[in-house]
């Protein structure tokens, strides 16, 4: 189990301490010119950090490109004698780990698809004993804080000690304009419990196309990530893999001068004490909202309770349709979102048949104790 303190974040690794810590390269190492040439142009801007690129990529389907393999190791030892960048891949197996150990790779990263899998997991981190190199971990495919903790864990246990997460949004069948959805809630949980992790966002598979790179990335600076890990090729229309959501390092550049940073601490008094007045509102506010939720759970075991004396079942989808159409038309008509009403009243929902089926049972309950 992890215990607080325990992460060595970035700034202690060597490479750089300067905030926003910026991780860029192809999605794919595809050949020497292509891996030299992007890293070239990436190193005439003096923010980027850490070069990557996928040397063995797994891949949803079978027939796509997949990596060239272990000759890209040679092509990323060249990157580093011309441009002075140090090089990070994915690893996906105690083989891959052994060959890029062995070629001098920096940084290694563990992979959506293989964070999902705590066998495949262990058998790196037990590859890794007794090394010292920094491992970063990209959340699991599913919204899983627990799982993604874990992966963290077996290297931790294996003696890793710089480790750092990279959110890269999680997998959904729910209709979404992002190709993974951000559930900006279950980082924000990790860091939480682990404020000395080094949390790294990777706008690139989160938005699956260039355009709201810009958006998603000032997003997580204004909630104090450490870092980007942003997708770039040099002509990504020849790109041979995710073509759609790597930029050119120009493009990436004019990012990065557009990046407003925010300060975690404020010093001023004129500024903390009006920040001070604005979050006791908050606390009036939320302490009228606990109470008006405890007054609907008292309706809702009364409807419970009526409906058991009269027979009629919980659920009832023409008002539950009701209360979602409702309450969603009111919610955006006070500058709430759609999403937002949808995942609140889904809980209160939650939450009432709940207090209903308690008030069901209660007949039950009666019956048992009377025999």
């Amino acid at each position: 189990m992890i215990r607080s303190g325990e992460f060595k974040p970035i700034s202690s690794w060597g490479i750089s301490d300067d905030r926003p810590f910026i991780i860029a390269g192809p999605c794919g190492a595809e050949s020497e010119i292509q891996l030299l040439e992007t890293a070239k142009q990436l190193a005439n801007n003096n923010r980027i950090h850490l070069f990557r690129a996928g040397v063995w990529k797994p891949r949803t389907r079978p027939g796509v490109f997949e990596g060239v393999g272990e000759v890209a190791l040679e092509w990323l030892k060249t990157v580093k004698q011309e441009t002075g960048l140090p090089v990070s891949i994915e690893v996906a197996h105690p083989k891959h780990v052994e060959k890029a150990l062995k070629a001098d790779i920096d940084v290694l990263w563990i992979g959506a698809r293989t964070s999902v899998n705590p066998f495949q997991v262990q058998e790196l981190a037990d590859t890794l004993k007794g090394v010292d190199v920094p491992v970063m971990v990209k959340n699991p495919v599913n919204p899983d804080i627990e799982l993604w903790i874990g992966t963290m864990e077996r290297f931790m246990n294996a003696g890793v000690k710089r480790i750092a997460a990279i959110h890269r949004g999680f997998s959904s069948y729910e209709n979404s304009s992002y190709r993974n959805k951000p559930n900006w809630e279950i980082p924000i949980e990790l860091k939480r419990r682990f404020p000395e992790v080094s949390l790294i966002c990777d706008p690139s598979h989160i938005c699956g196309s260039v355009e709201p790179l810009n958006y998603i990335s000032q997003f997580a600076m204004d909630l104090n990530y450490d870092g980007l890990m942003i997708e770039s090729h040099f002509d990504p229309n020849s790109a041979l893999s995710d073509a759609k959501q790597q930029v050119t390092p120009q493009a990436l550049n004019a990012l990065l001068d557009n990046l407003i940073l925010r300060d975690l601490k404020v010093d001023d008094v004129i500024i903390l004490s009006k920040l001070e007045d604005l979050r006791d509102q908050i606390d009036e506010v939320d302490d009228q909202i606990i109470k008006t939720l405890a007054n609907r759970m008292n309706i809702a075991r009364n409807i419970g309770d009526y409906k058991r004396l009269n027979n009629v079942t919980i659920l009832q989808p023409e008002r539950w349709d009701e209360i979602l159409d409702t309450r969603t038309h009111n919610g955006i008509q006070n500058k709430l979102t759609k999403e937002f009403i949808l995942r609140l009243y889904s809980l209160i929902h939650e939450e009432s048949i709940h207090q209903q089926t308690k008030m069901m049972q209660k007949e039950i309950n009666e019956l048992k104790g009377s025999e």
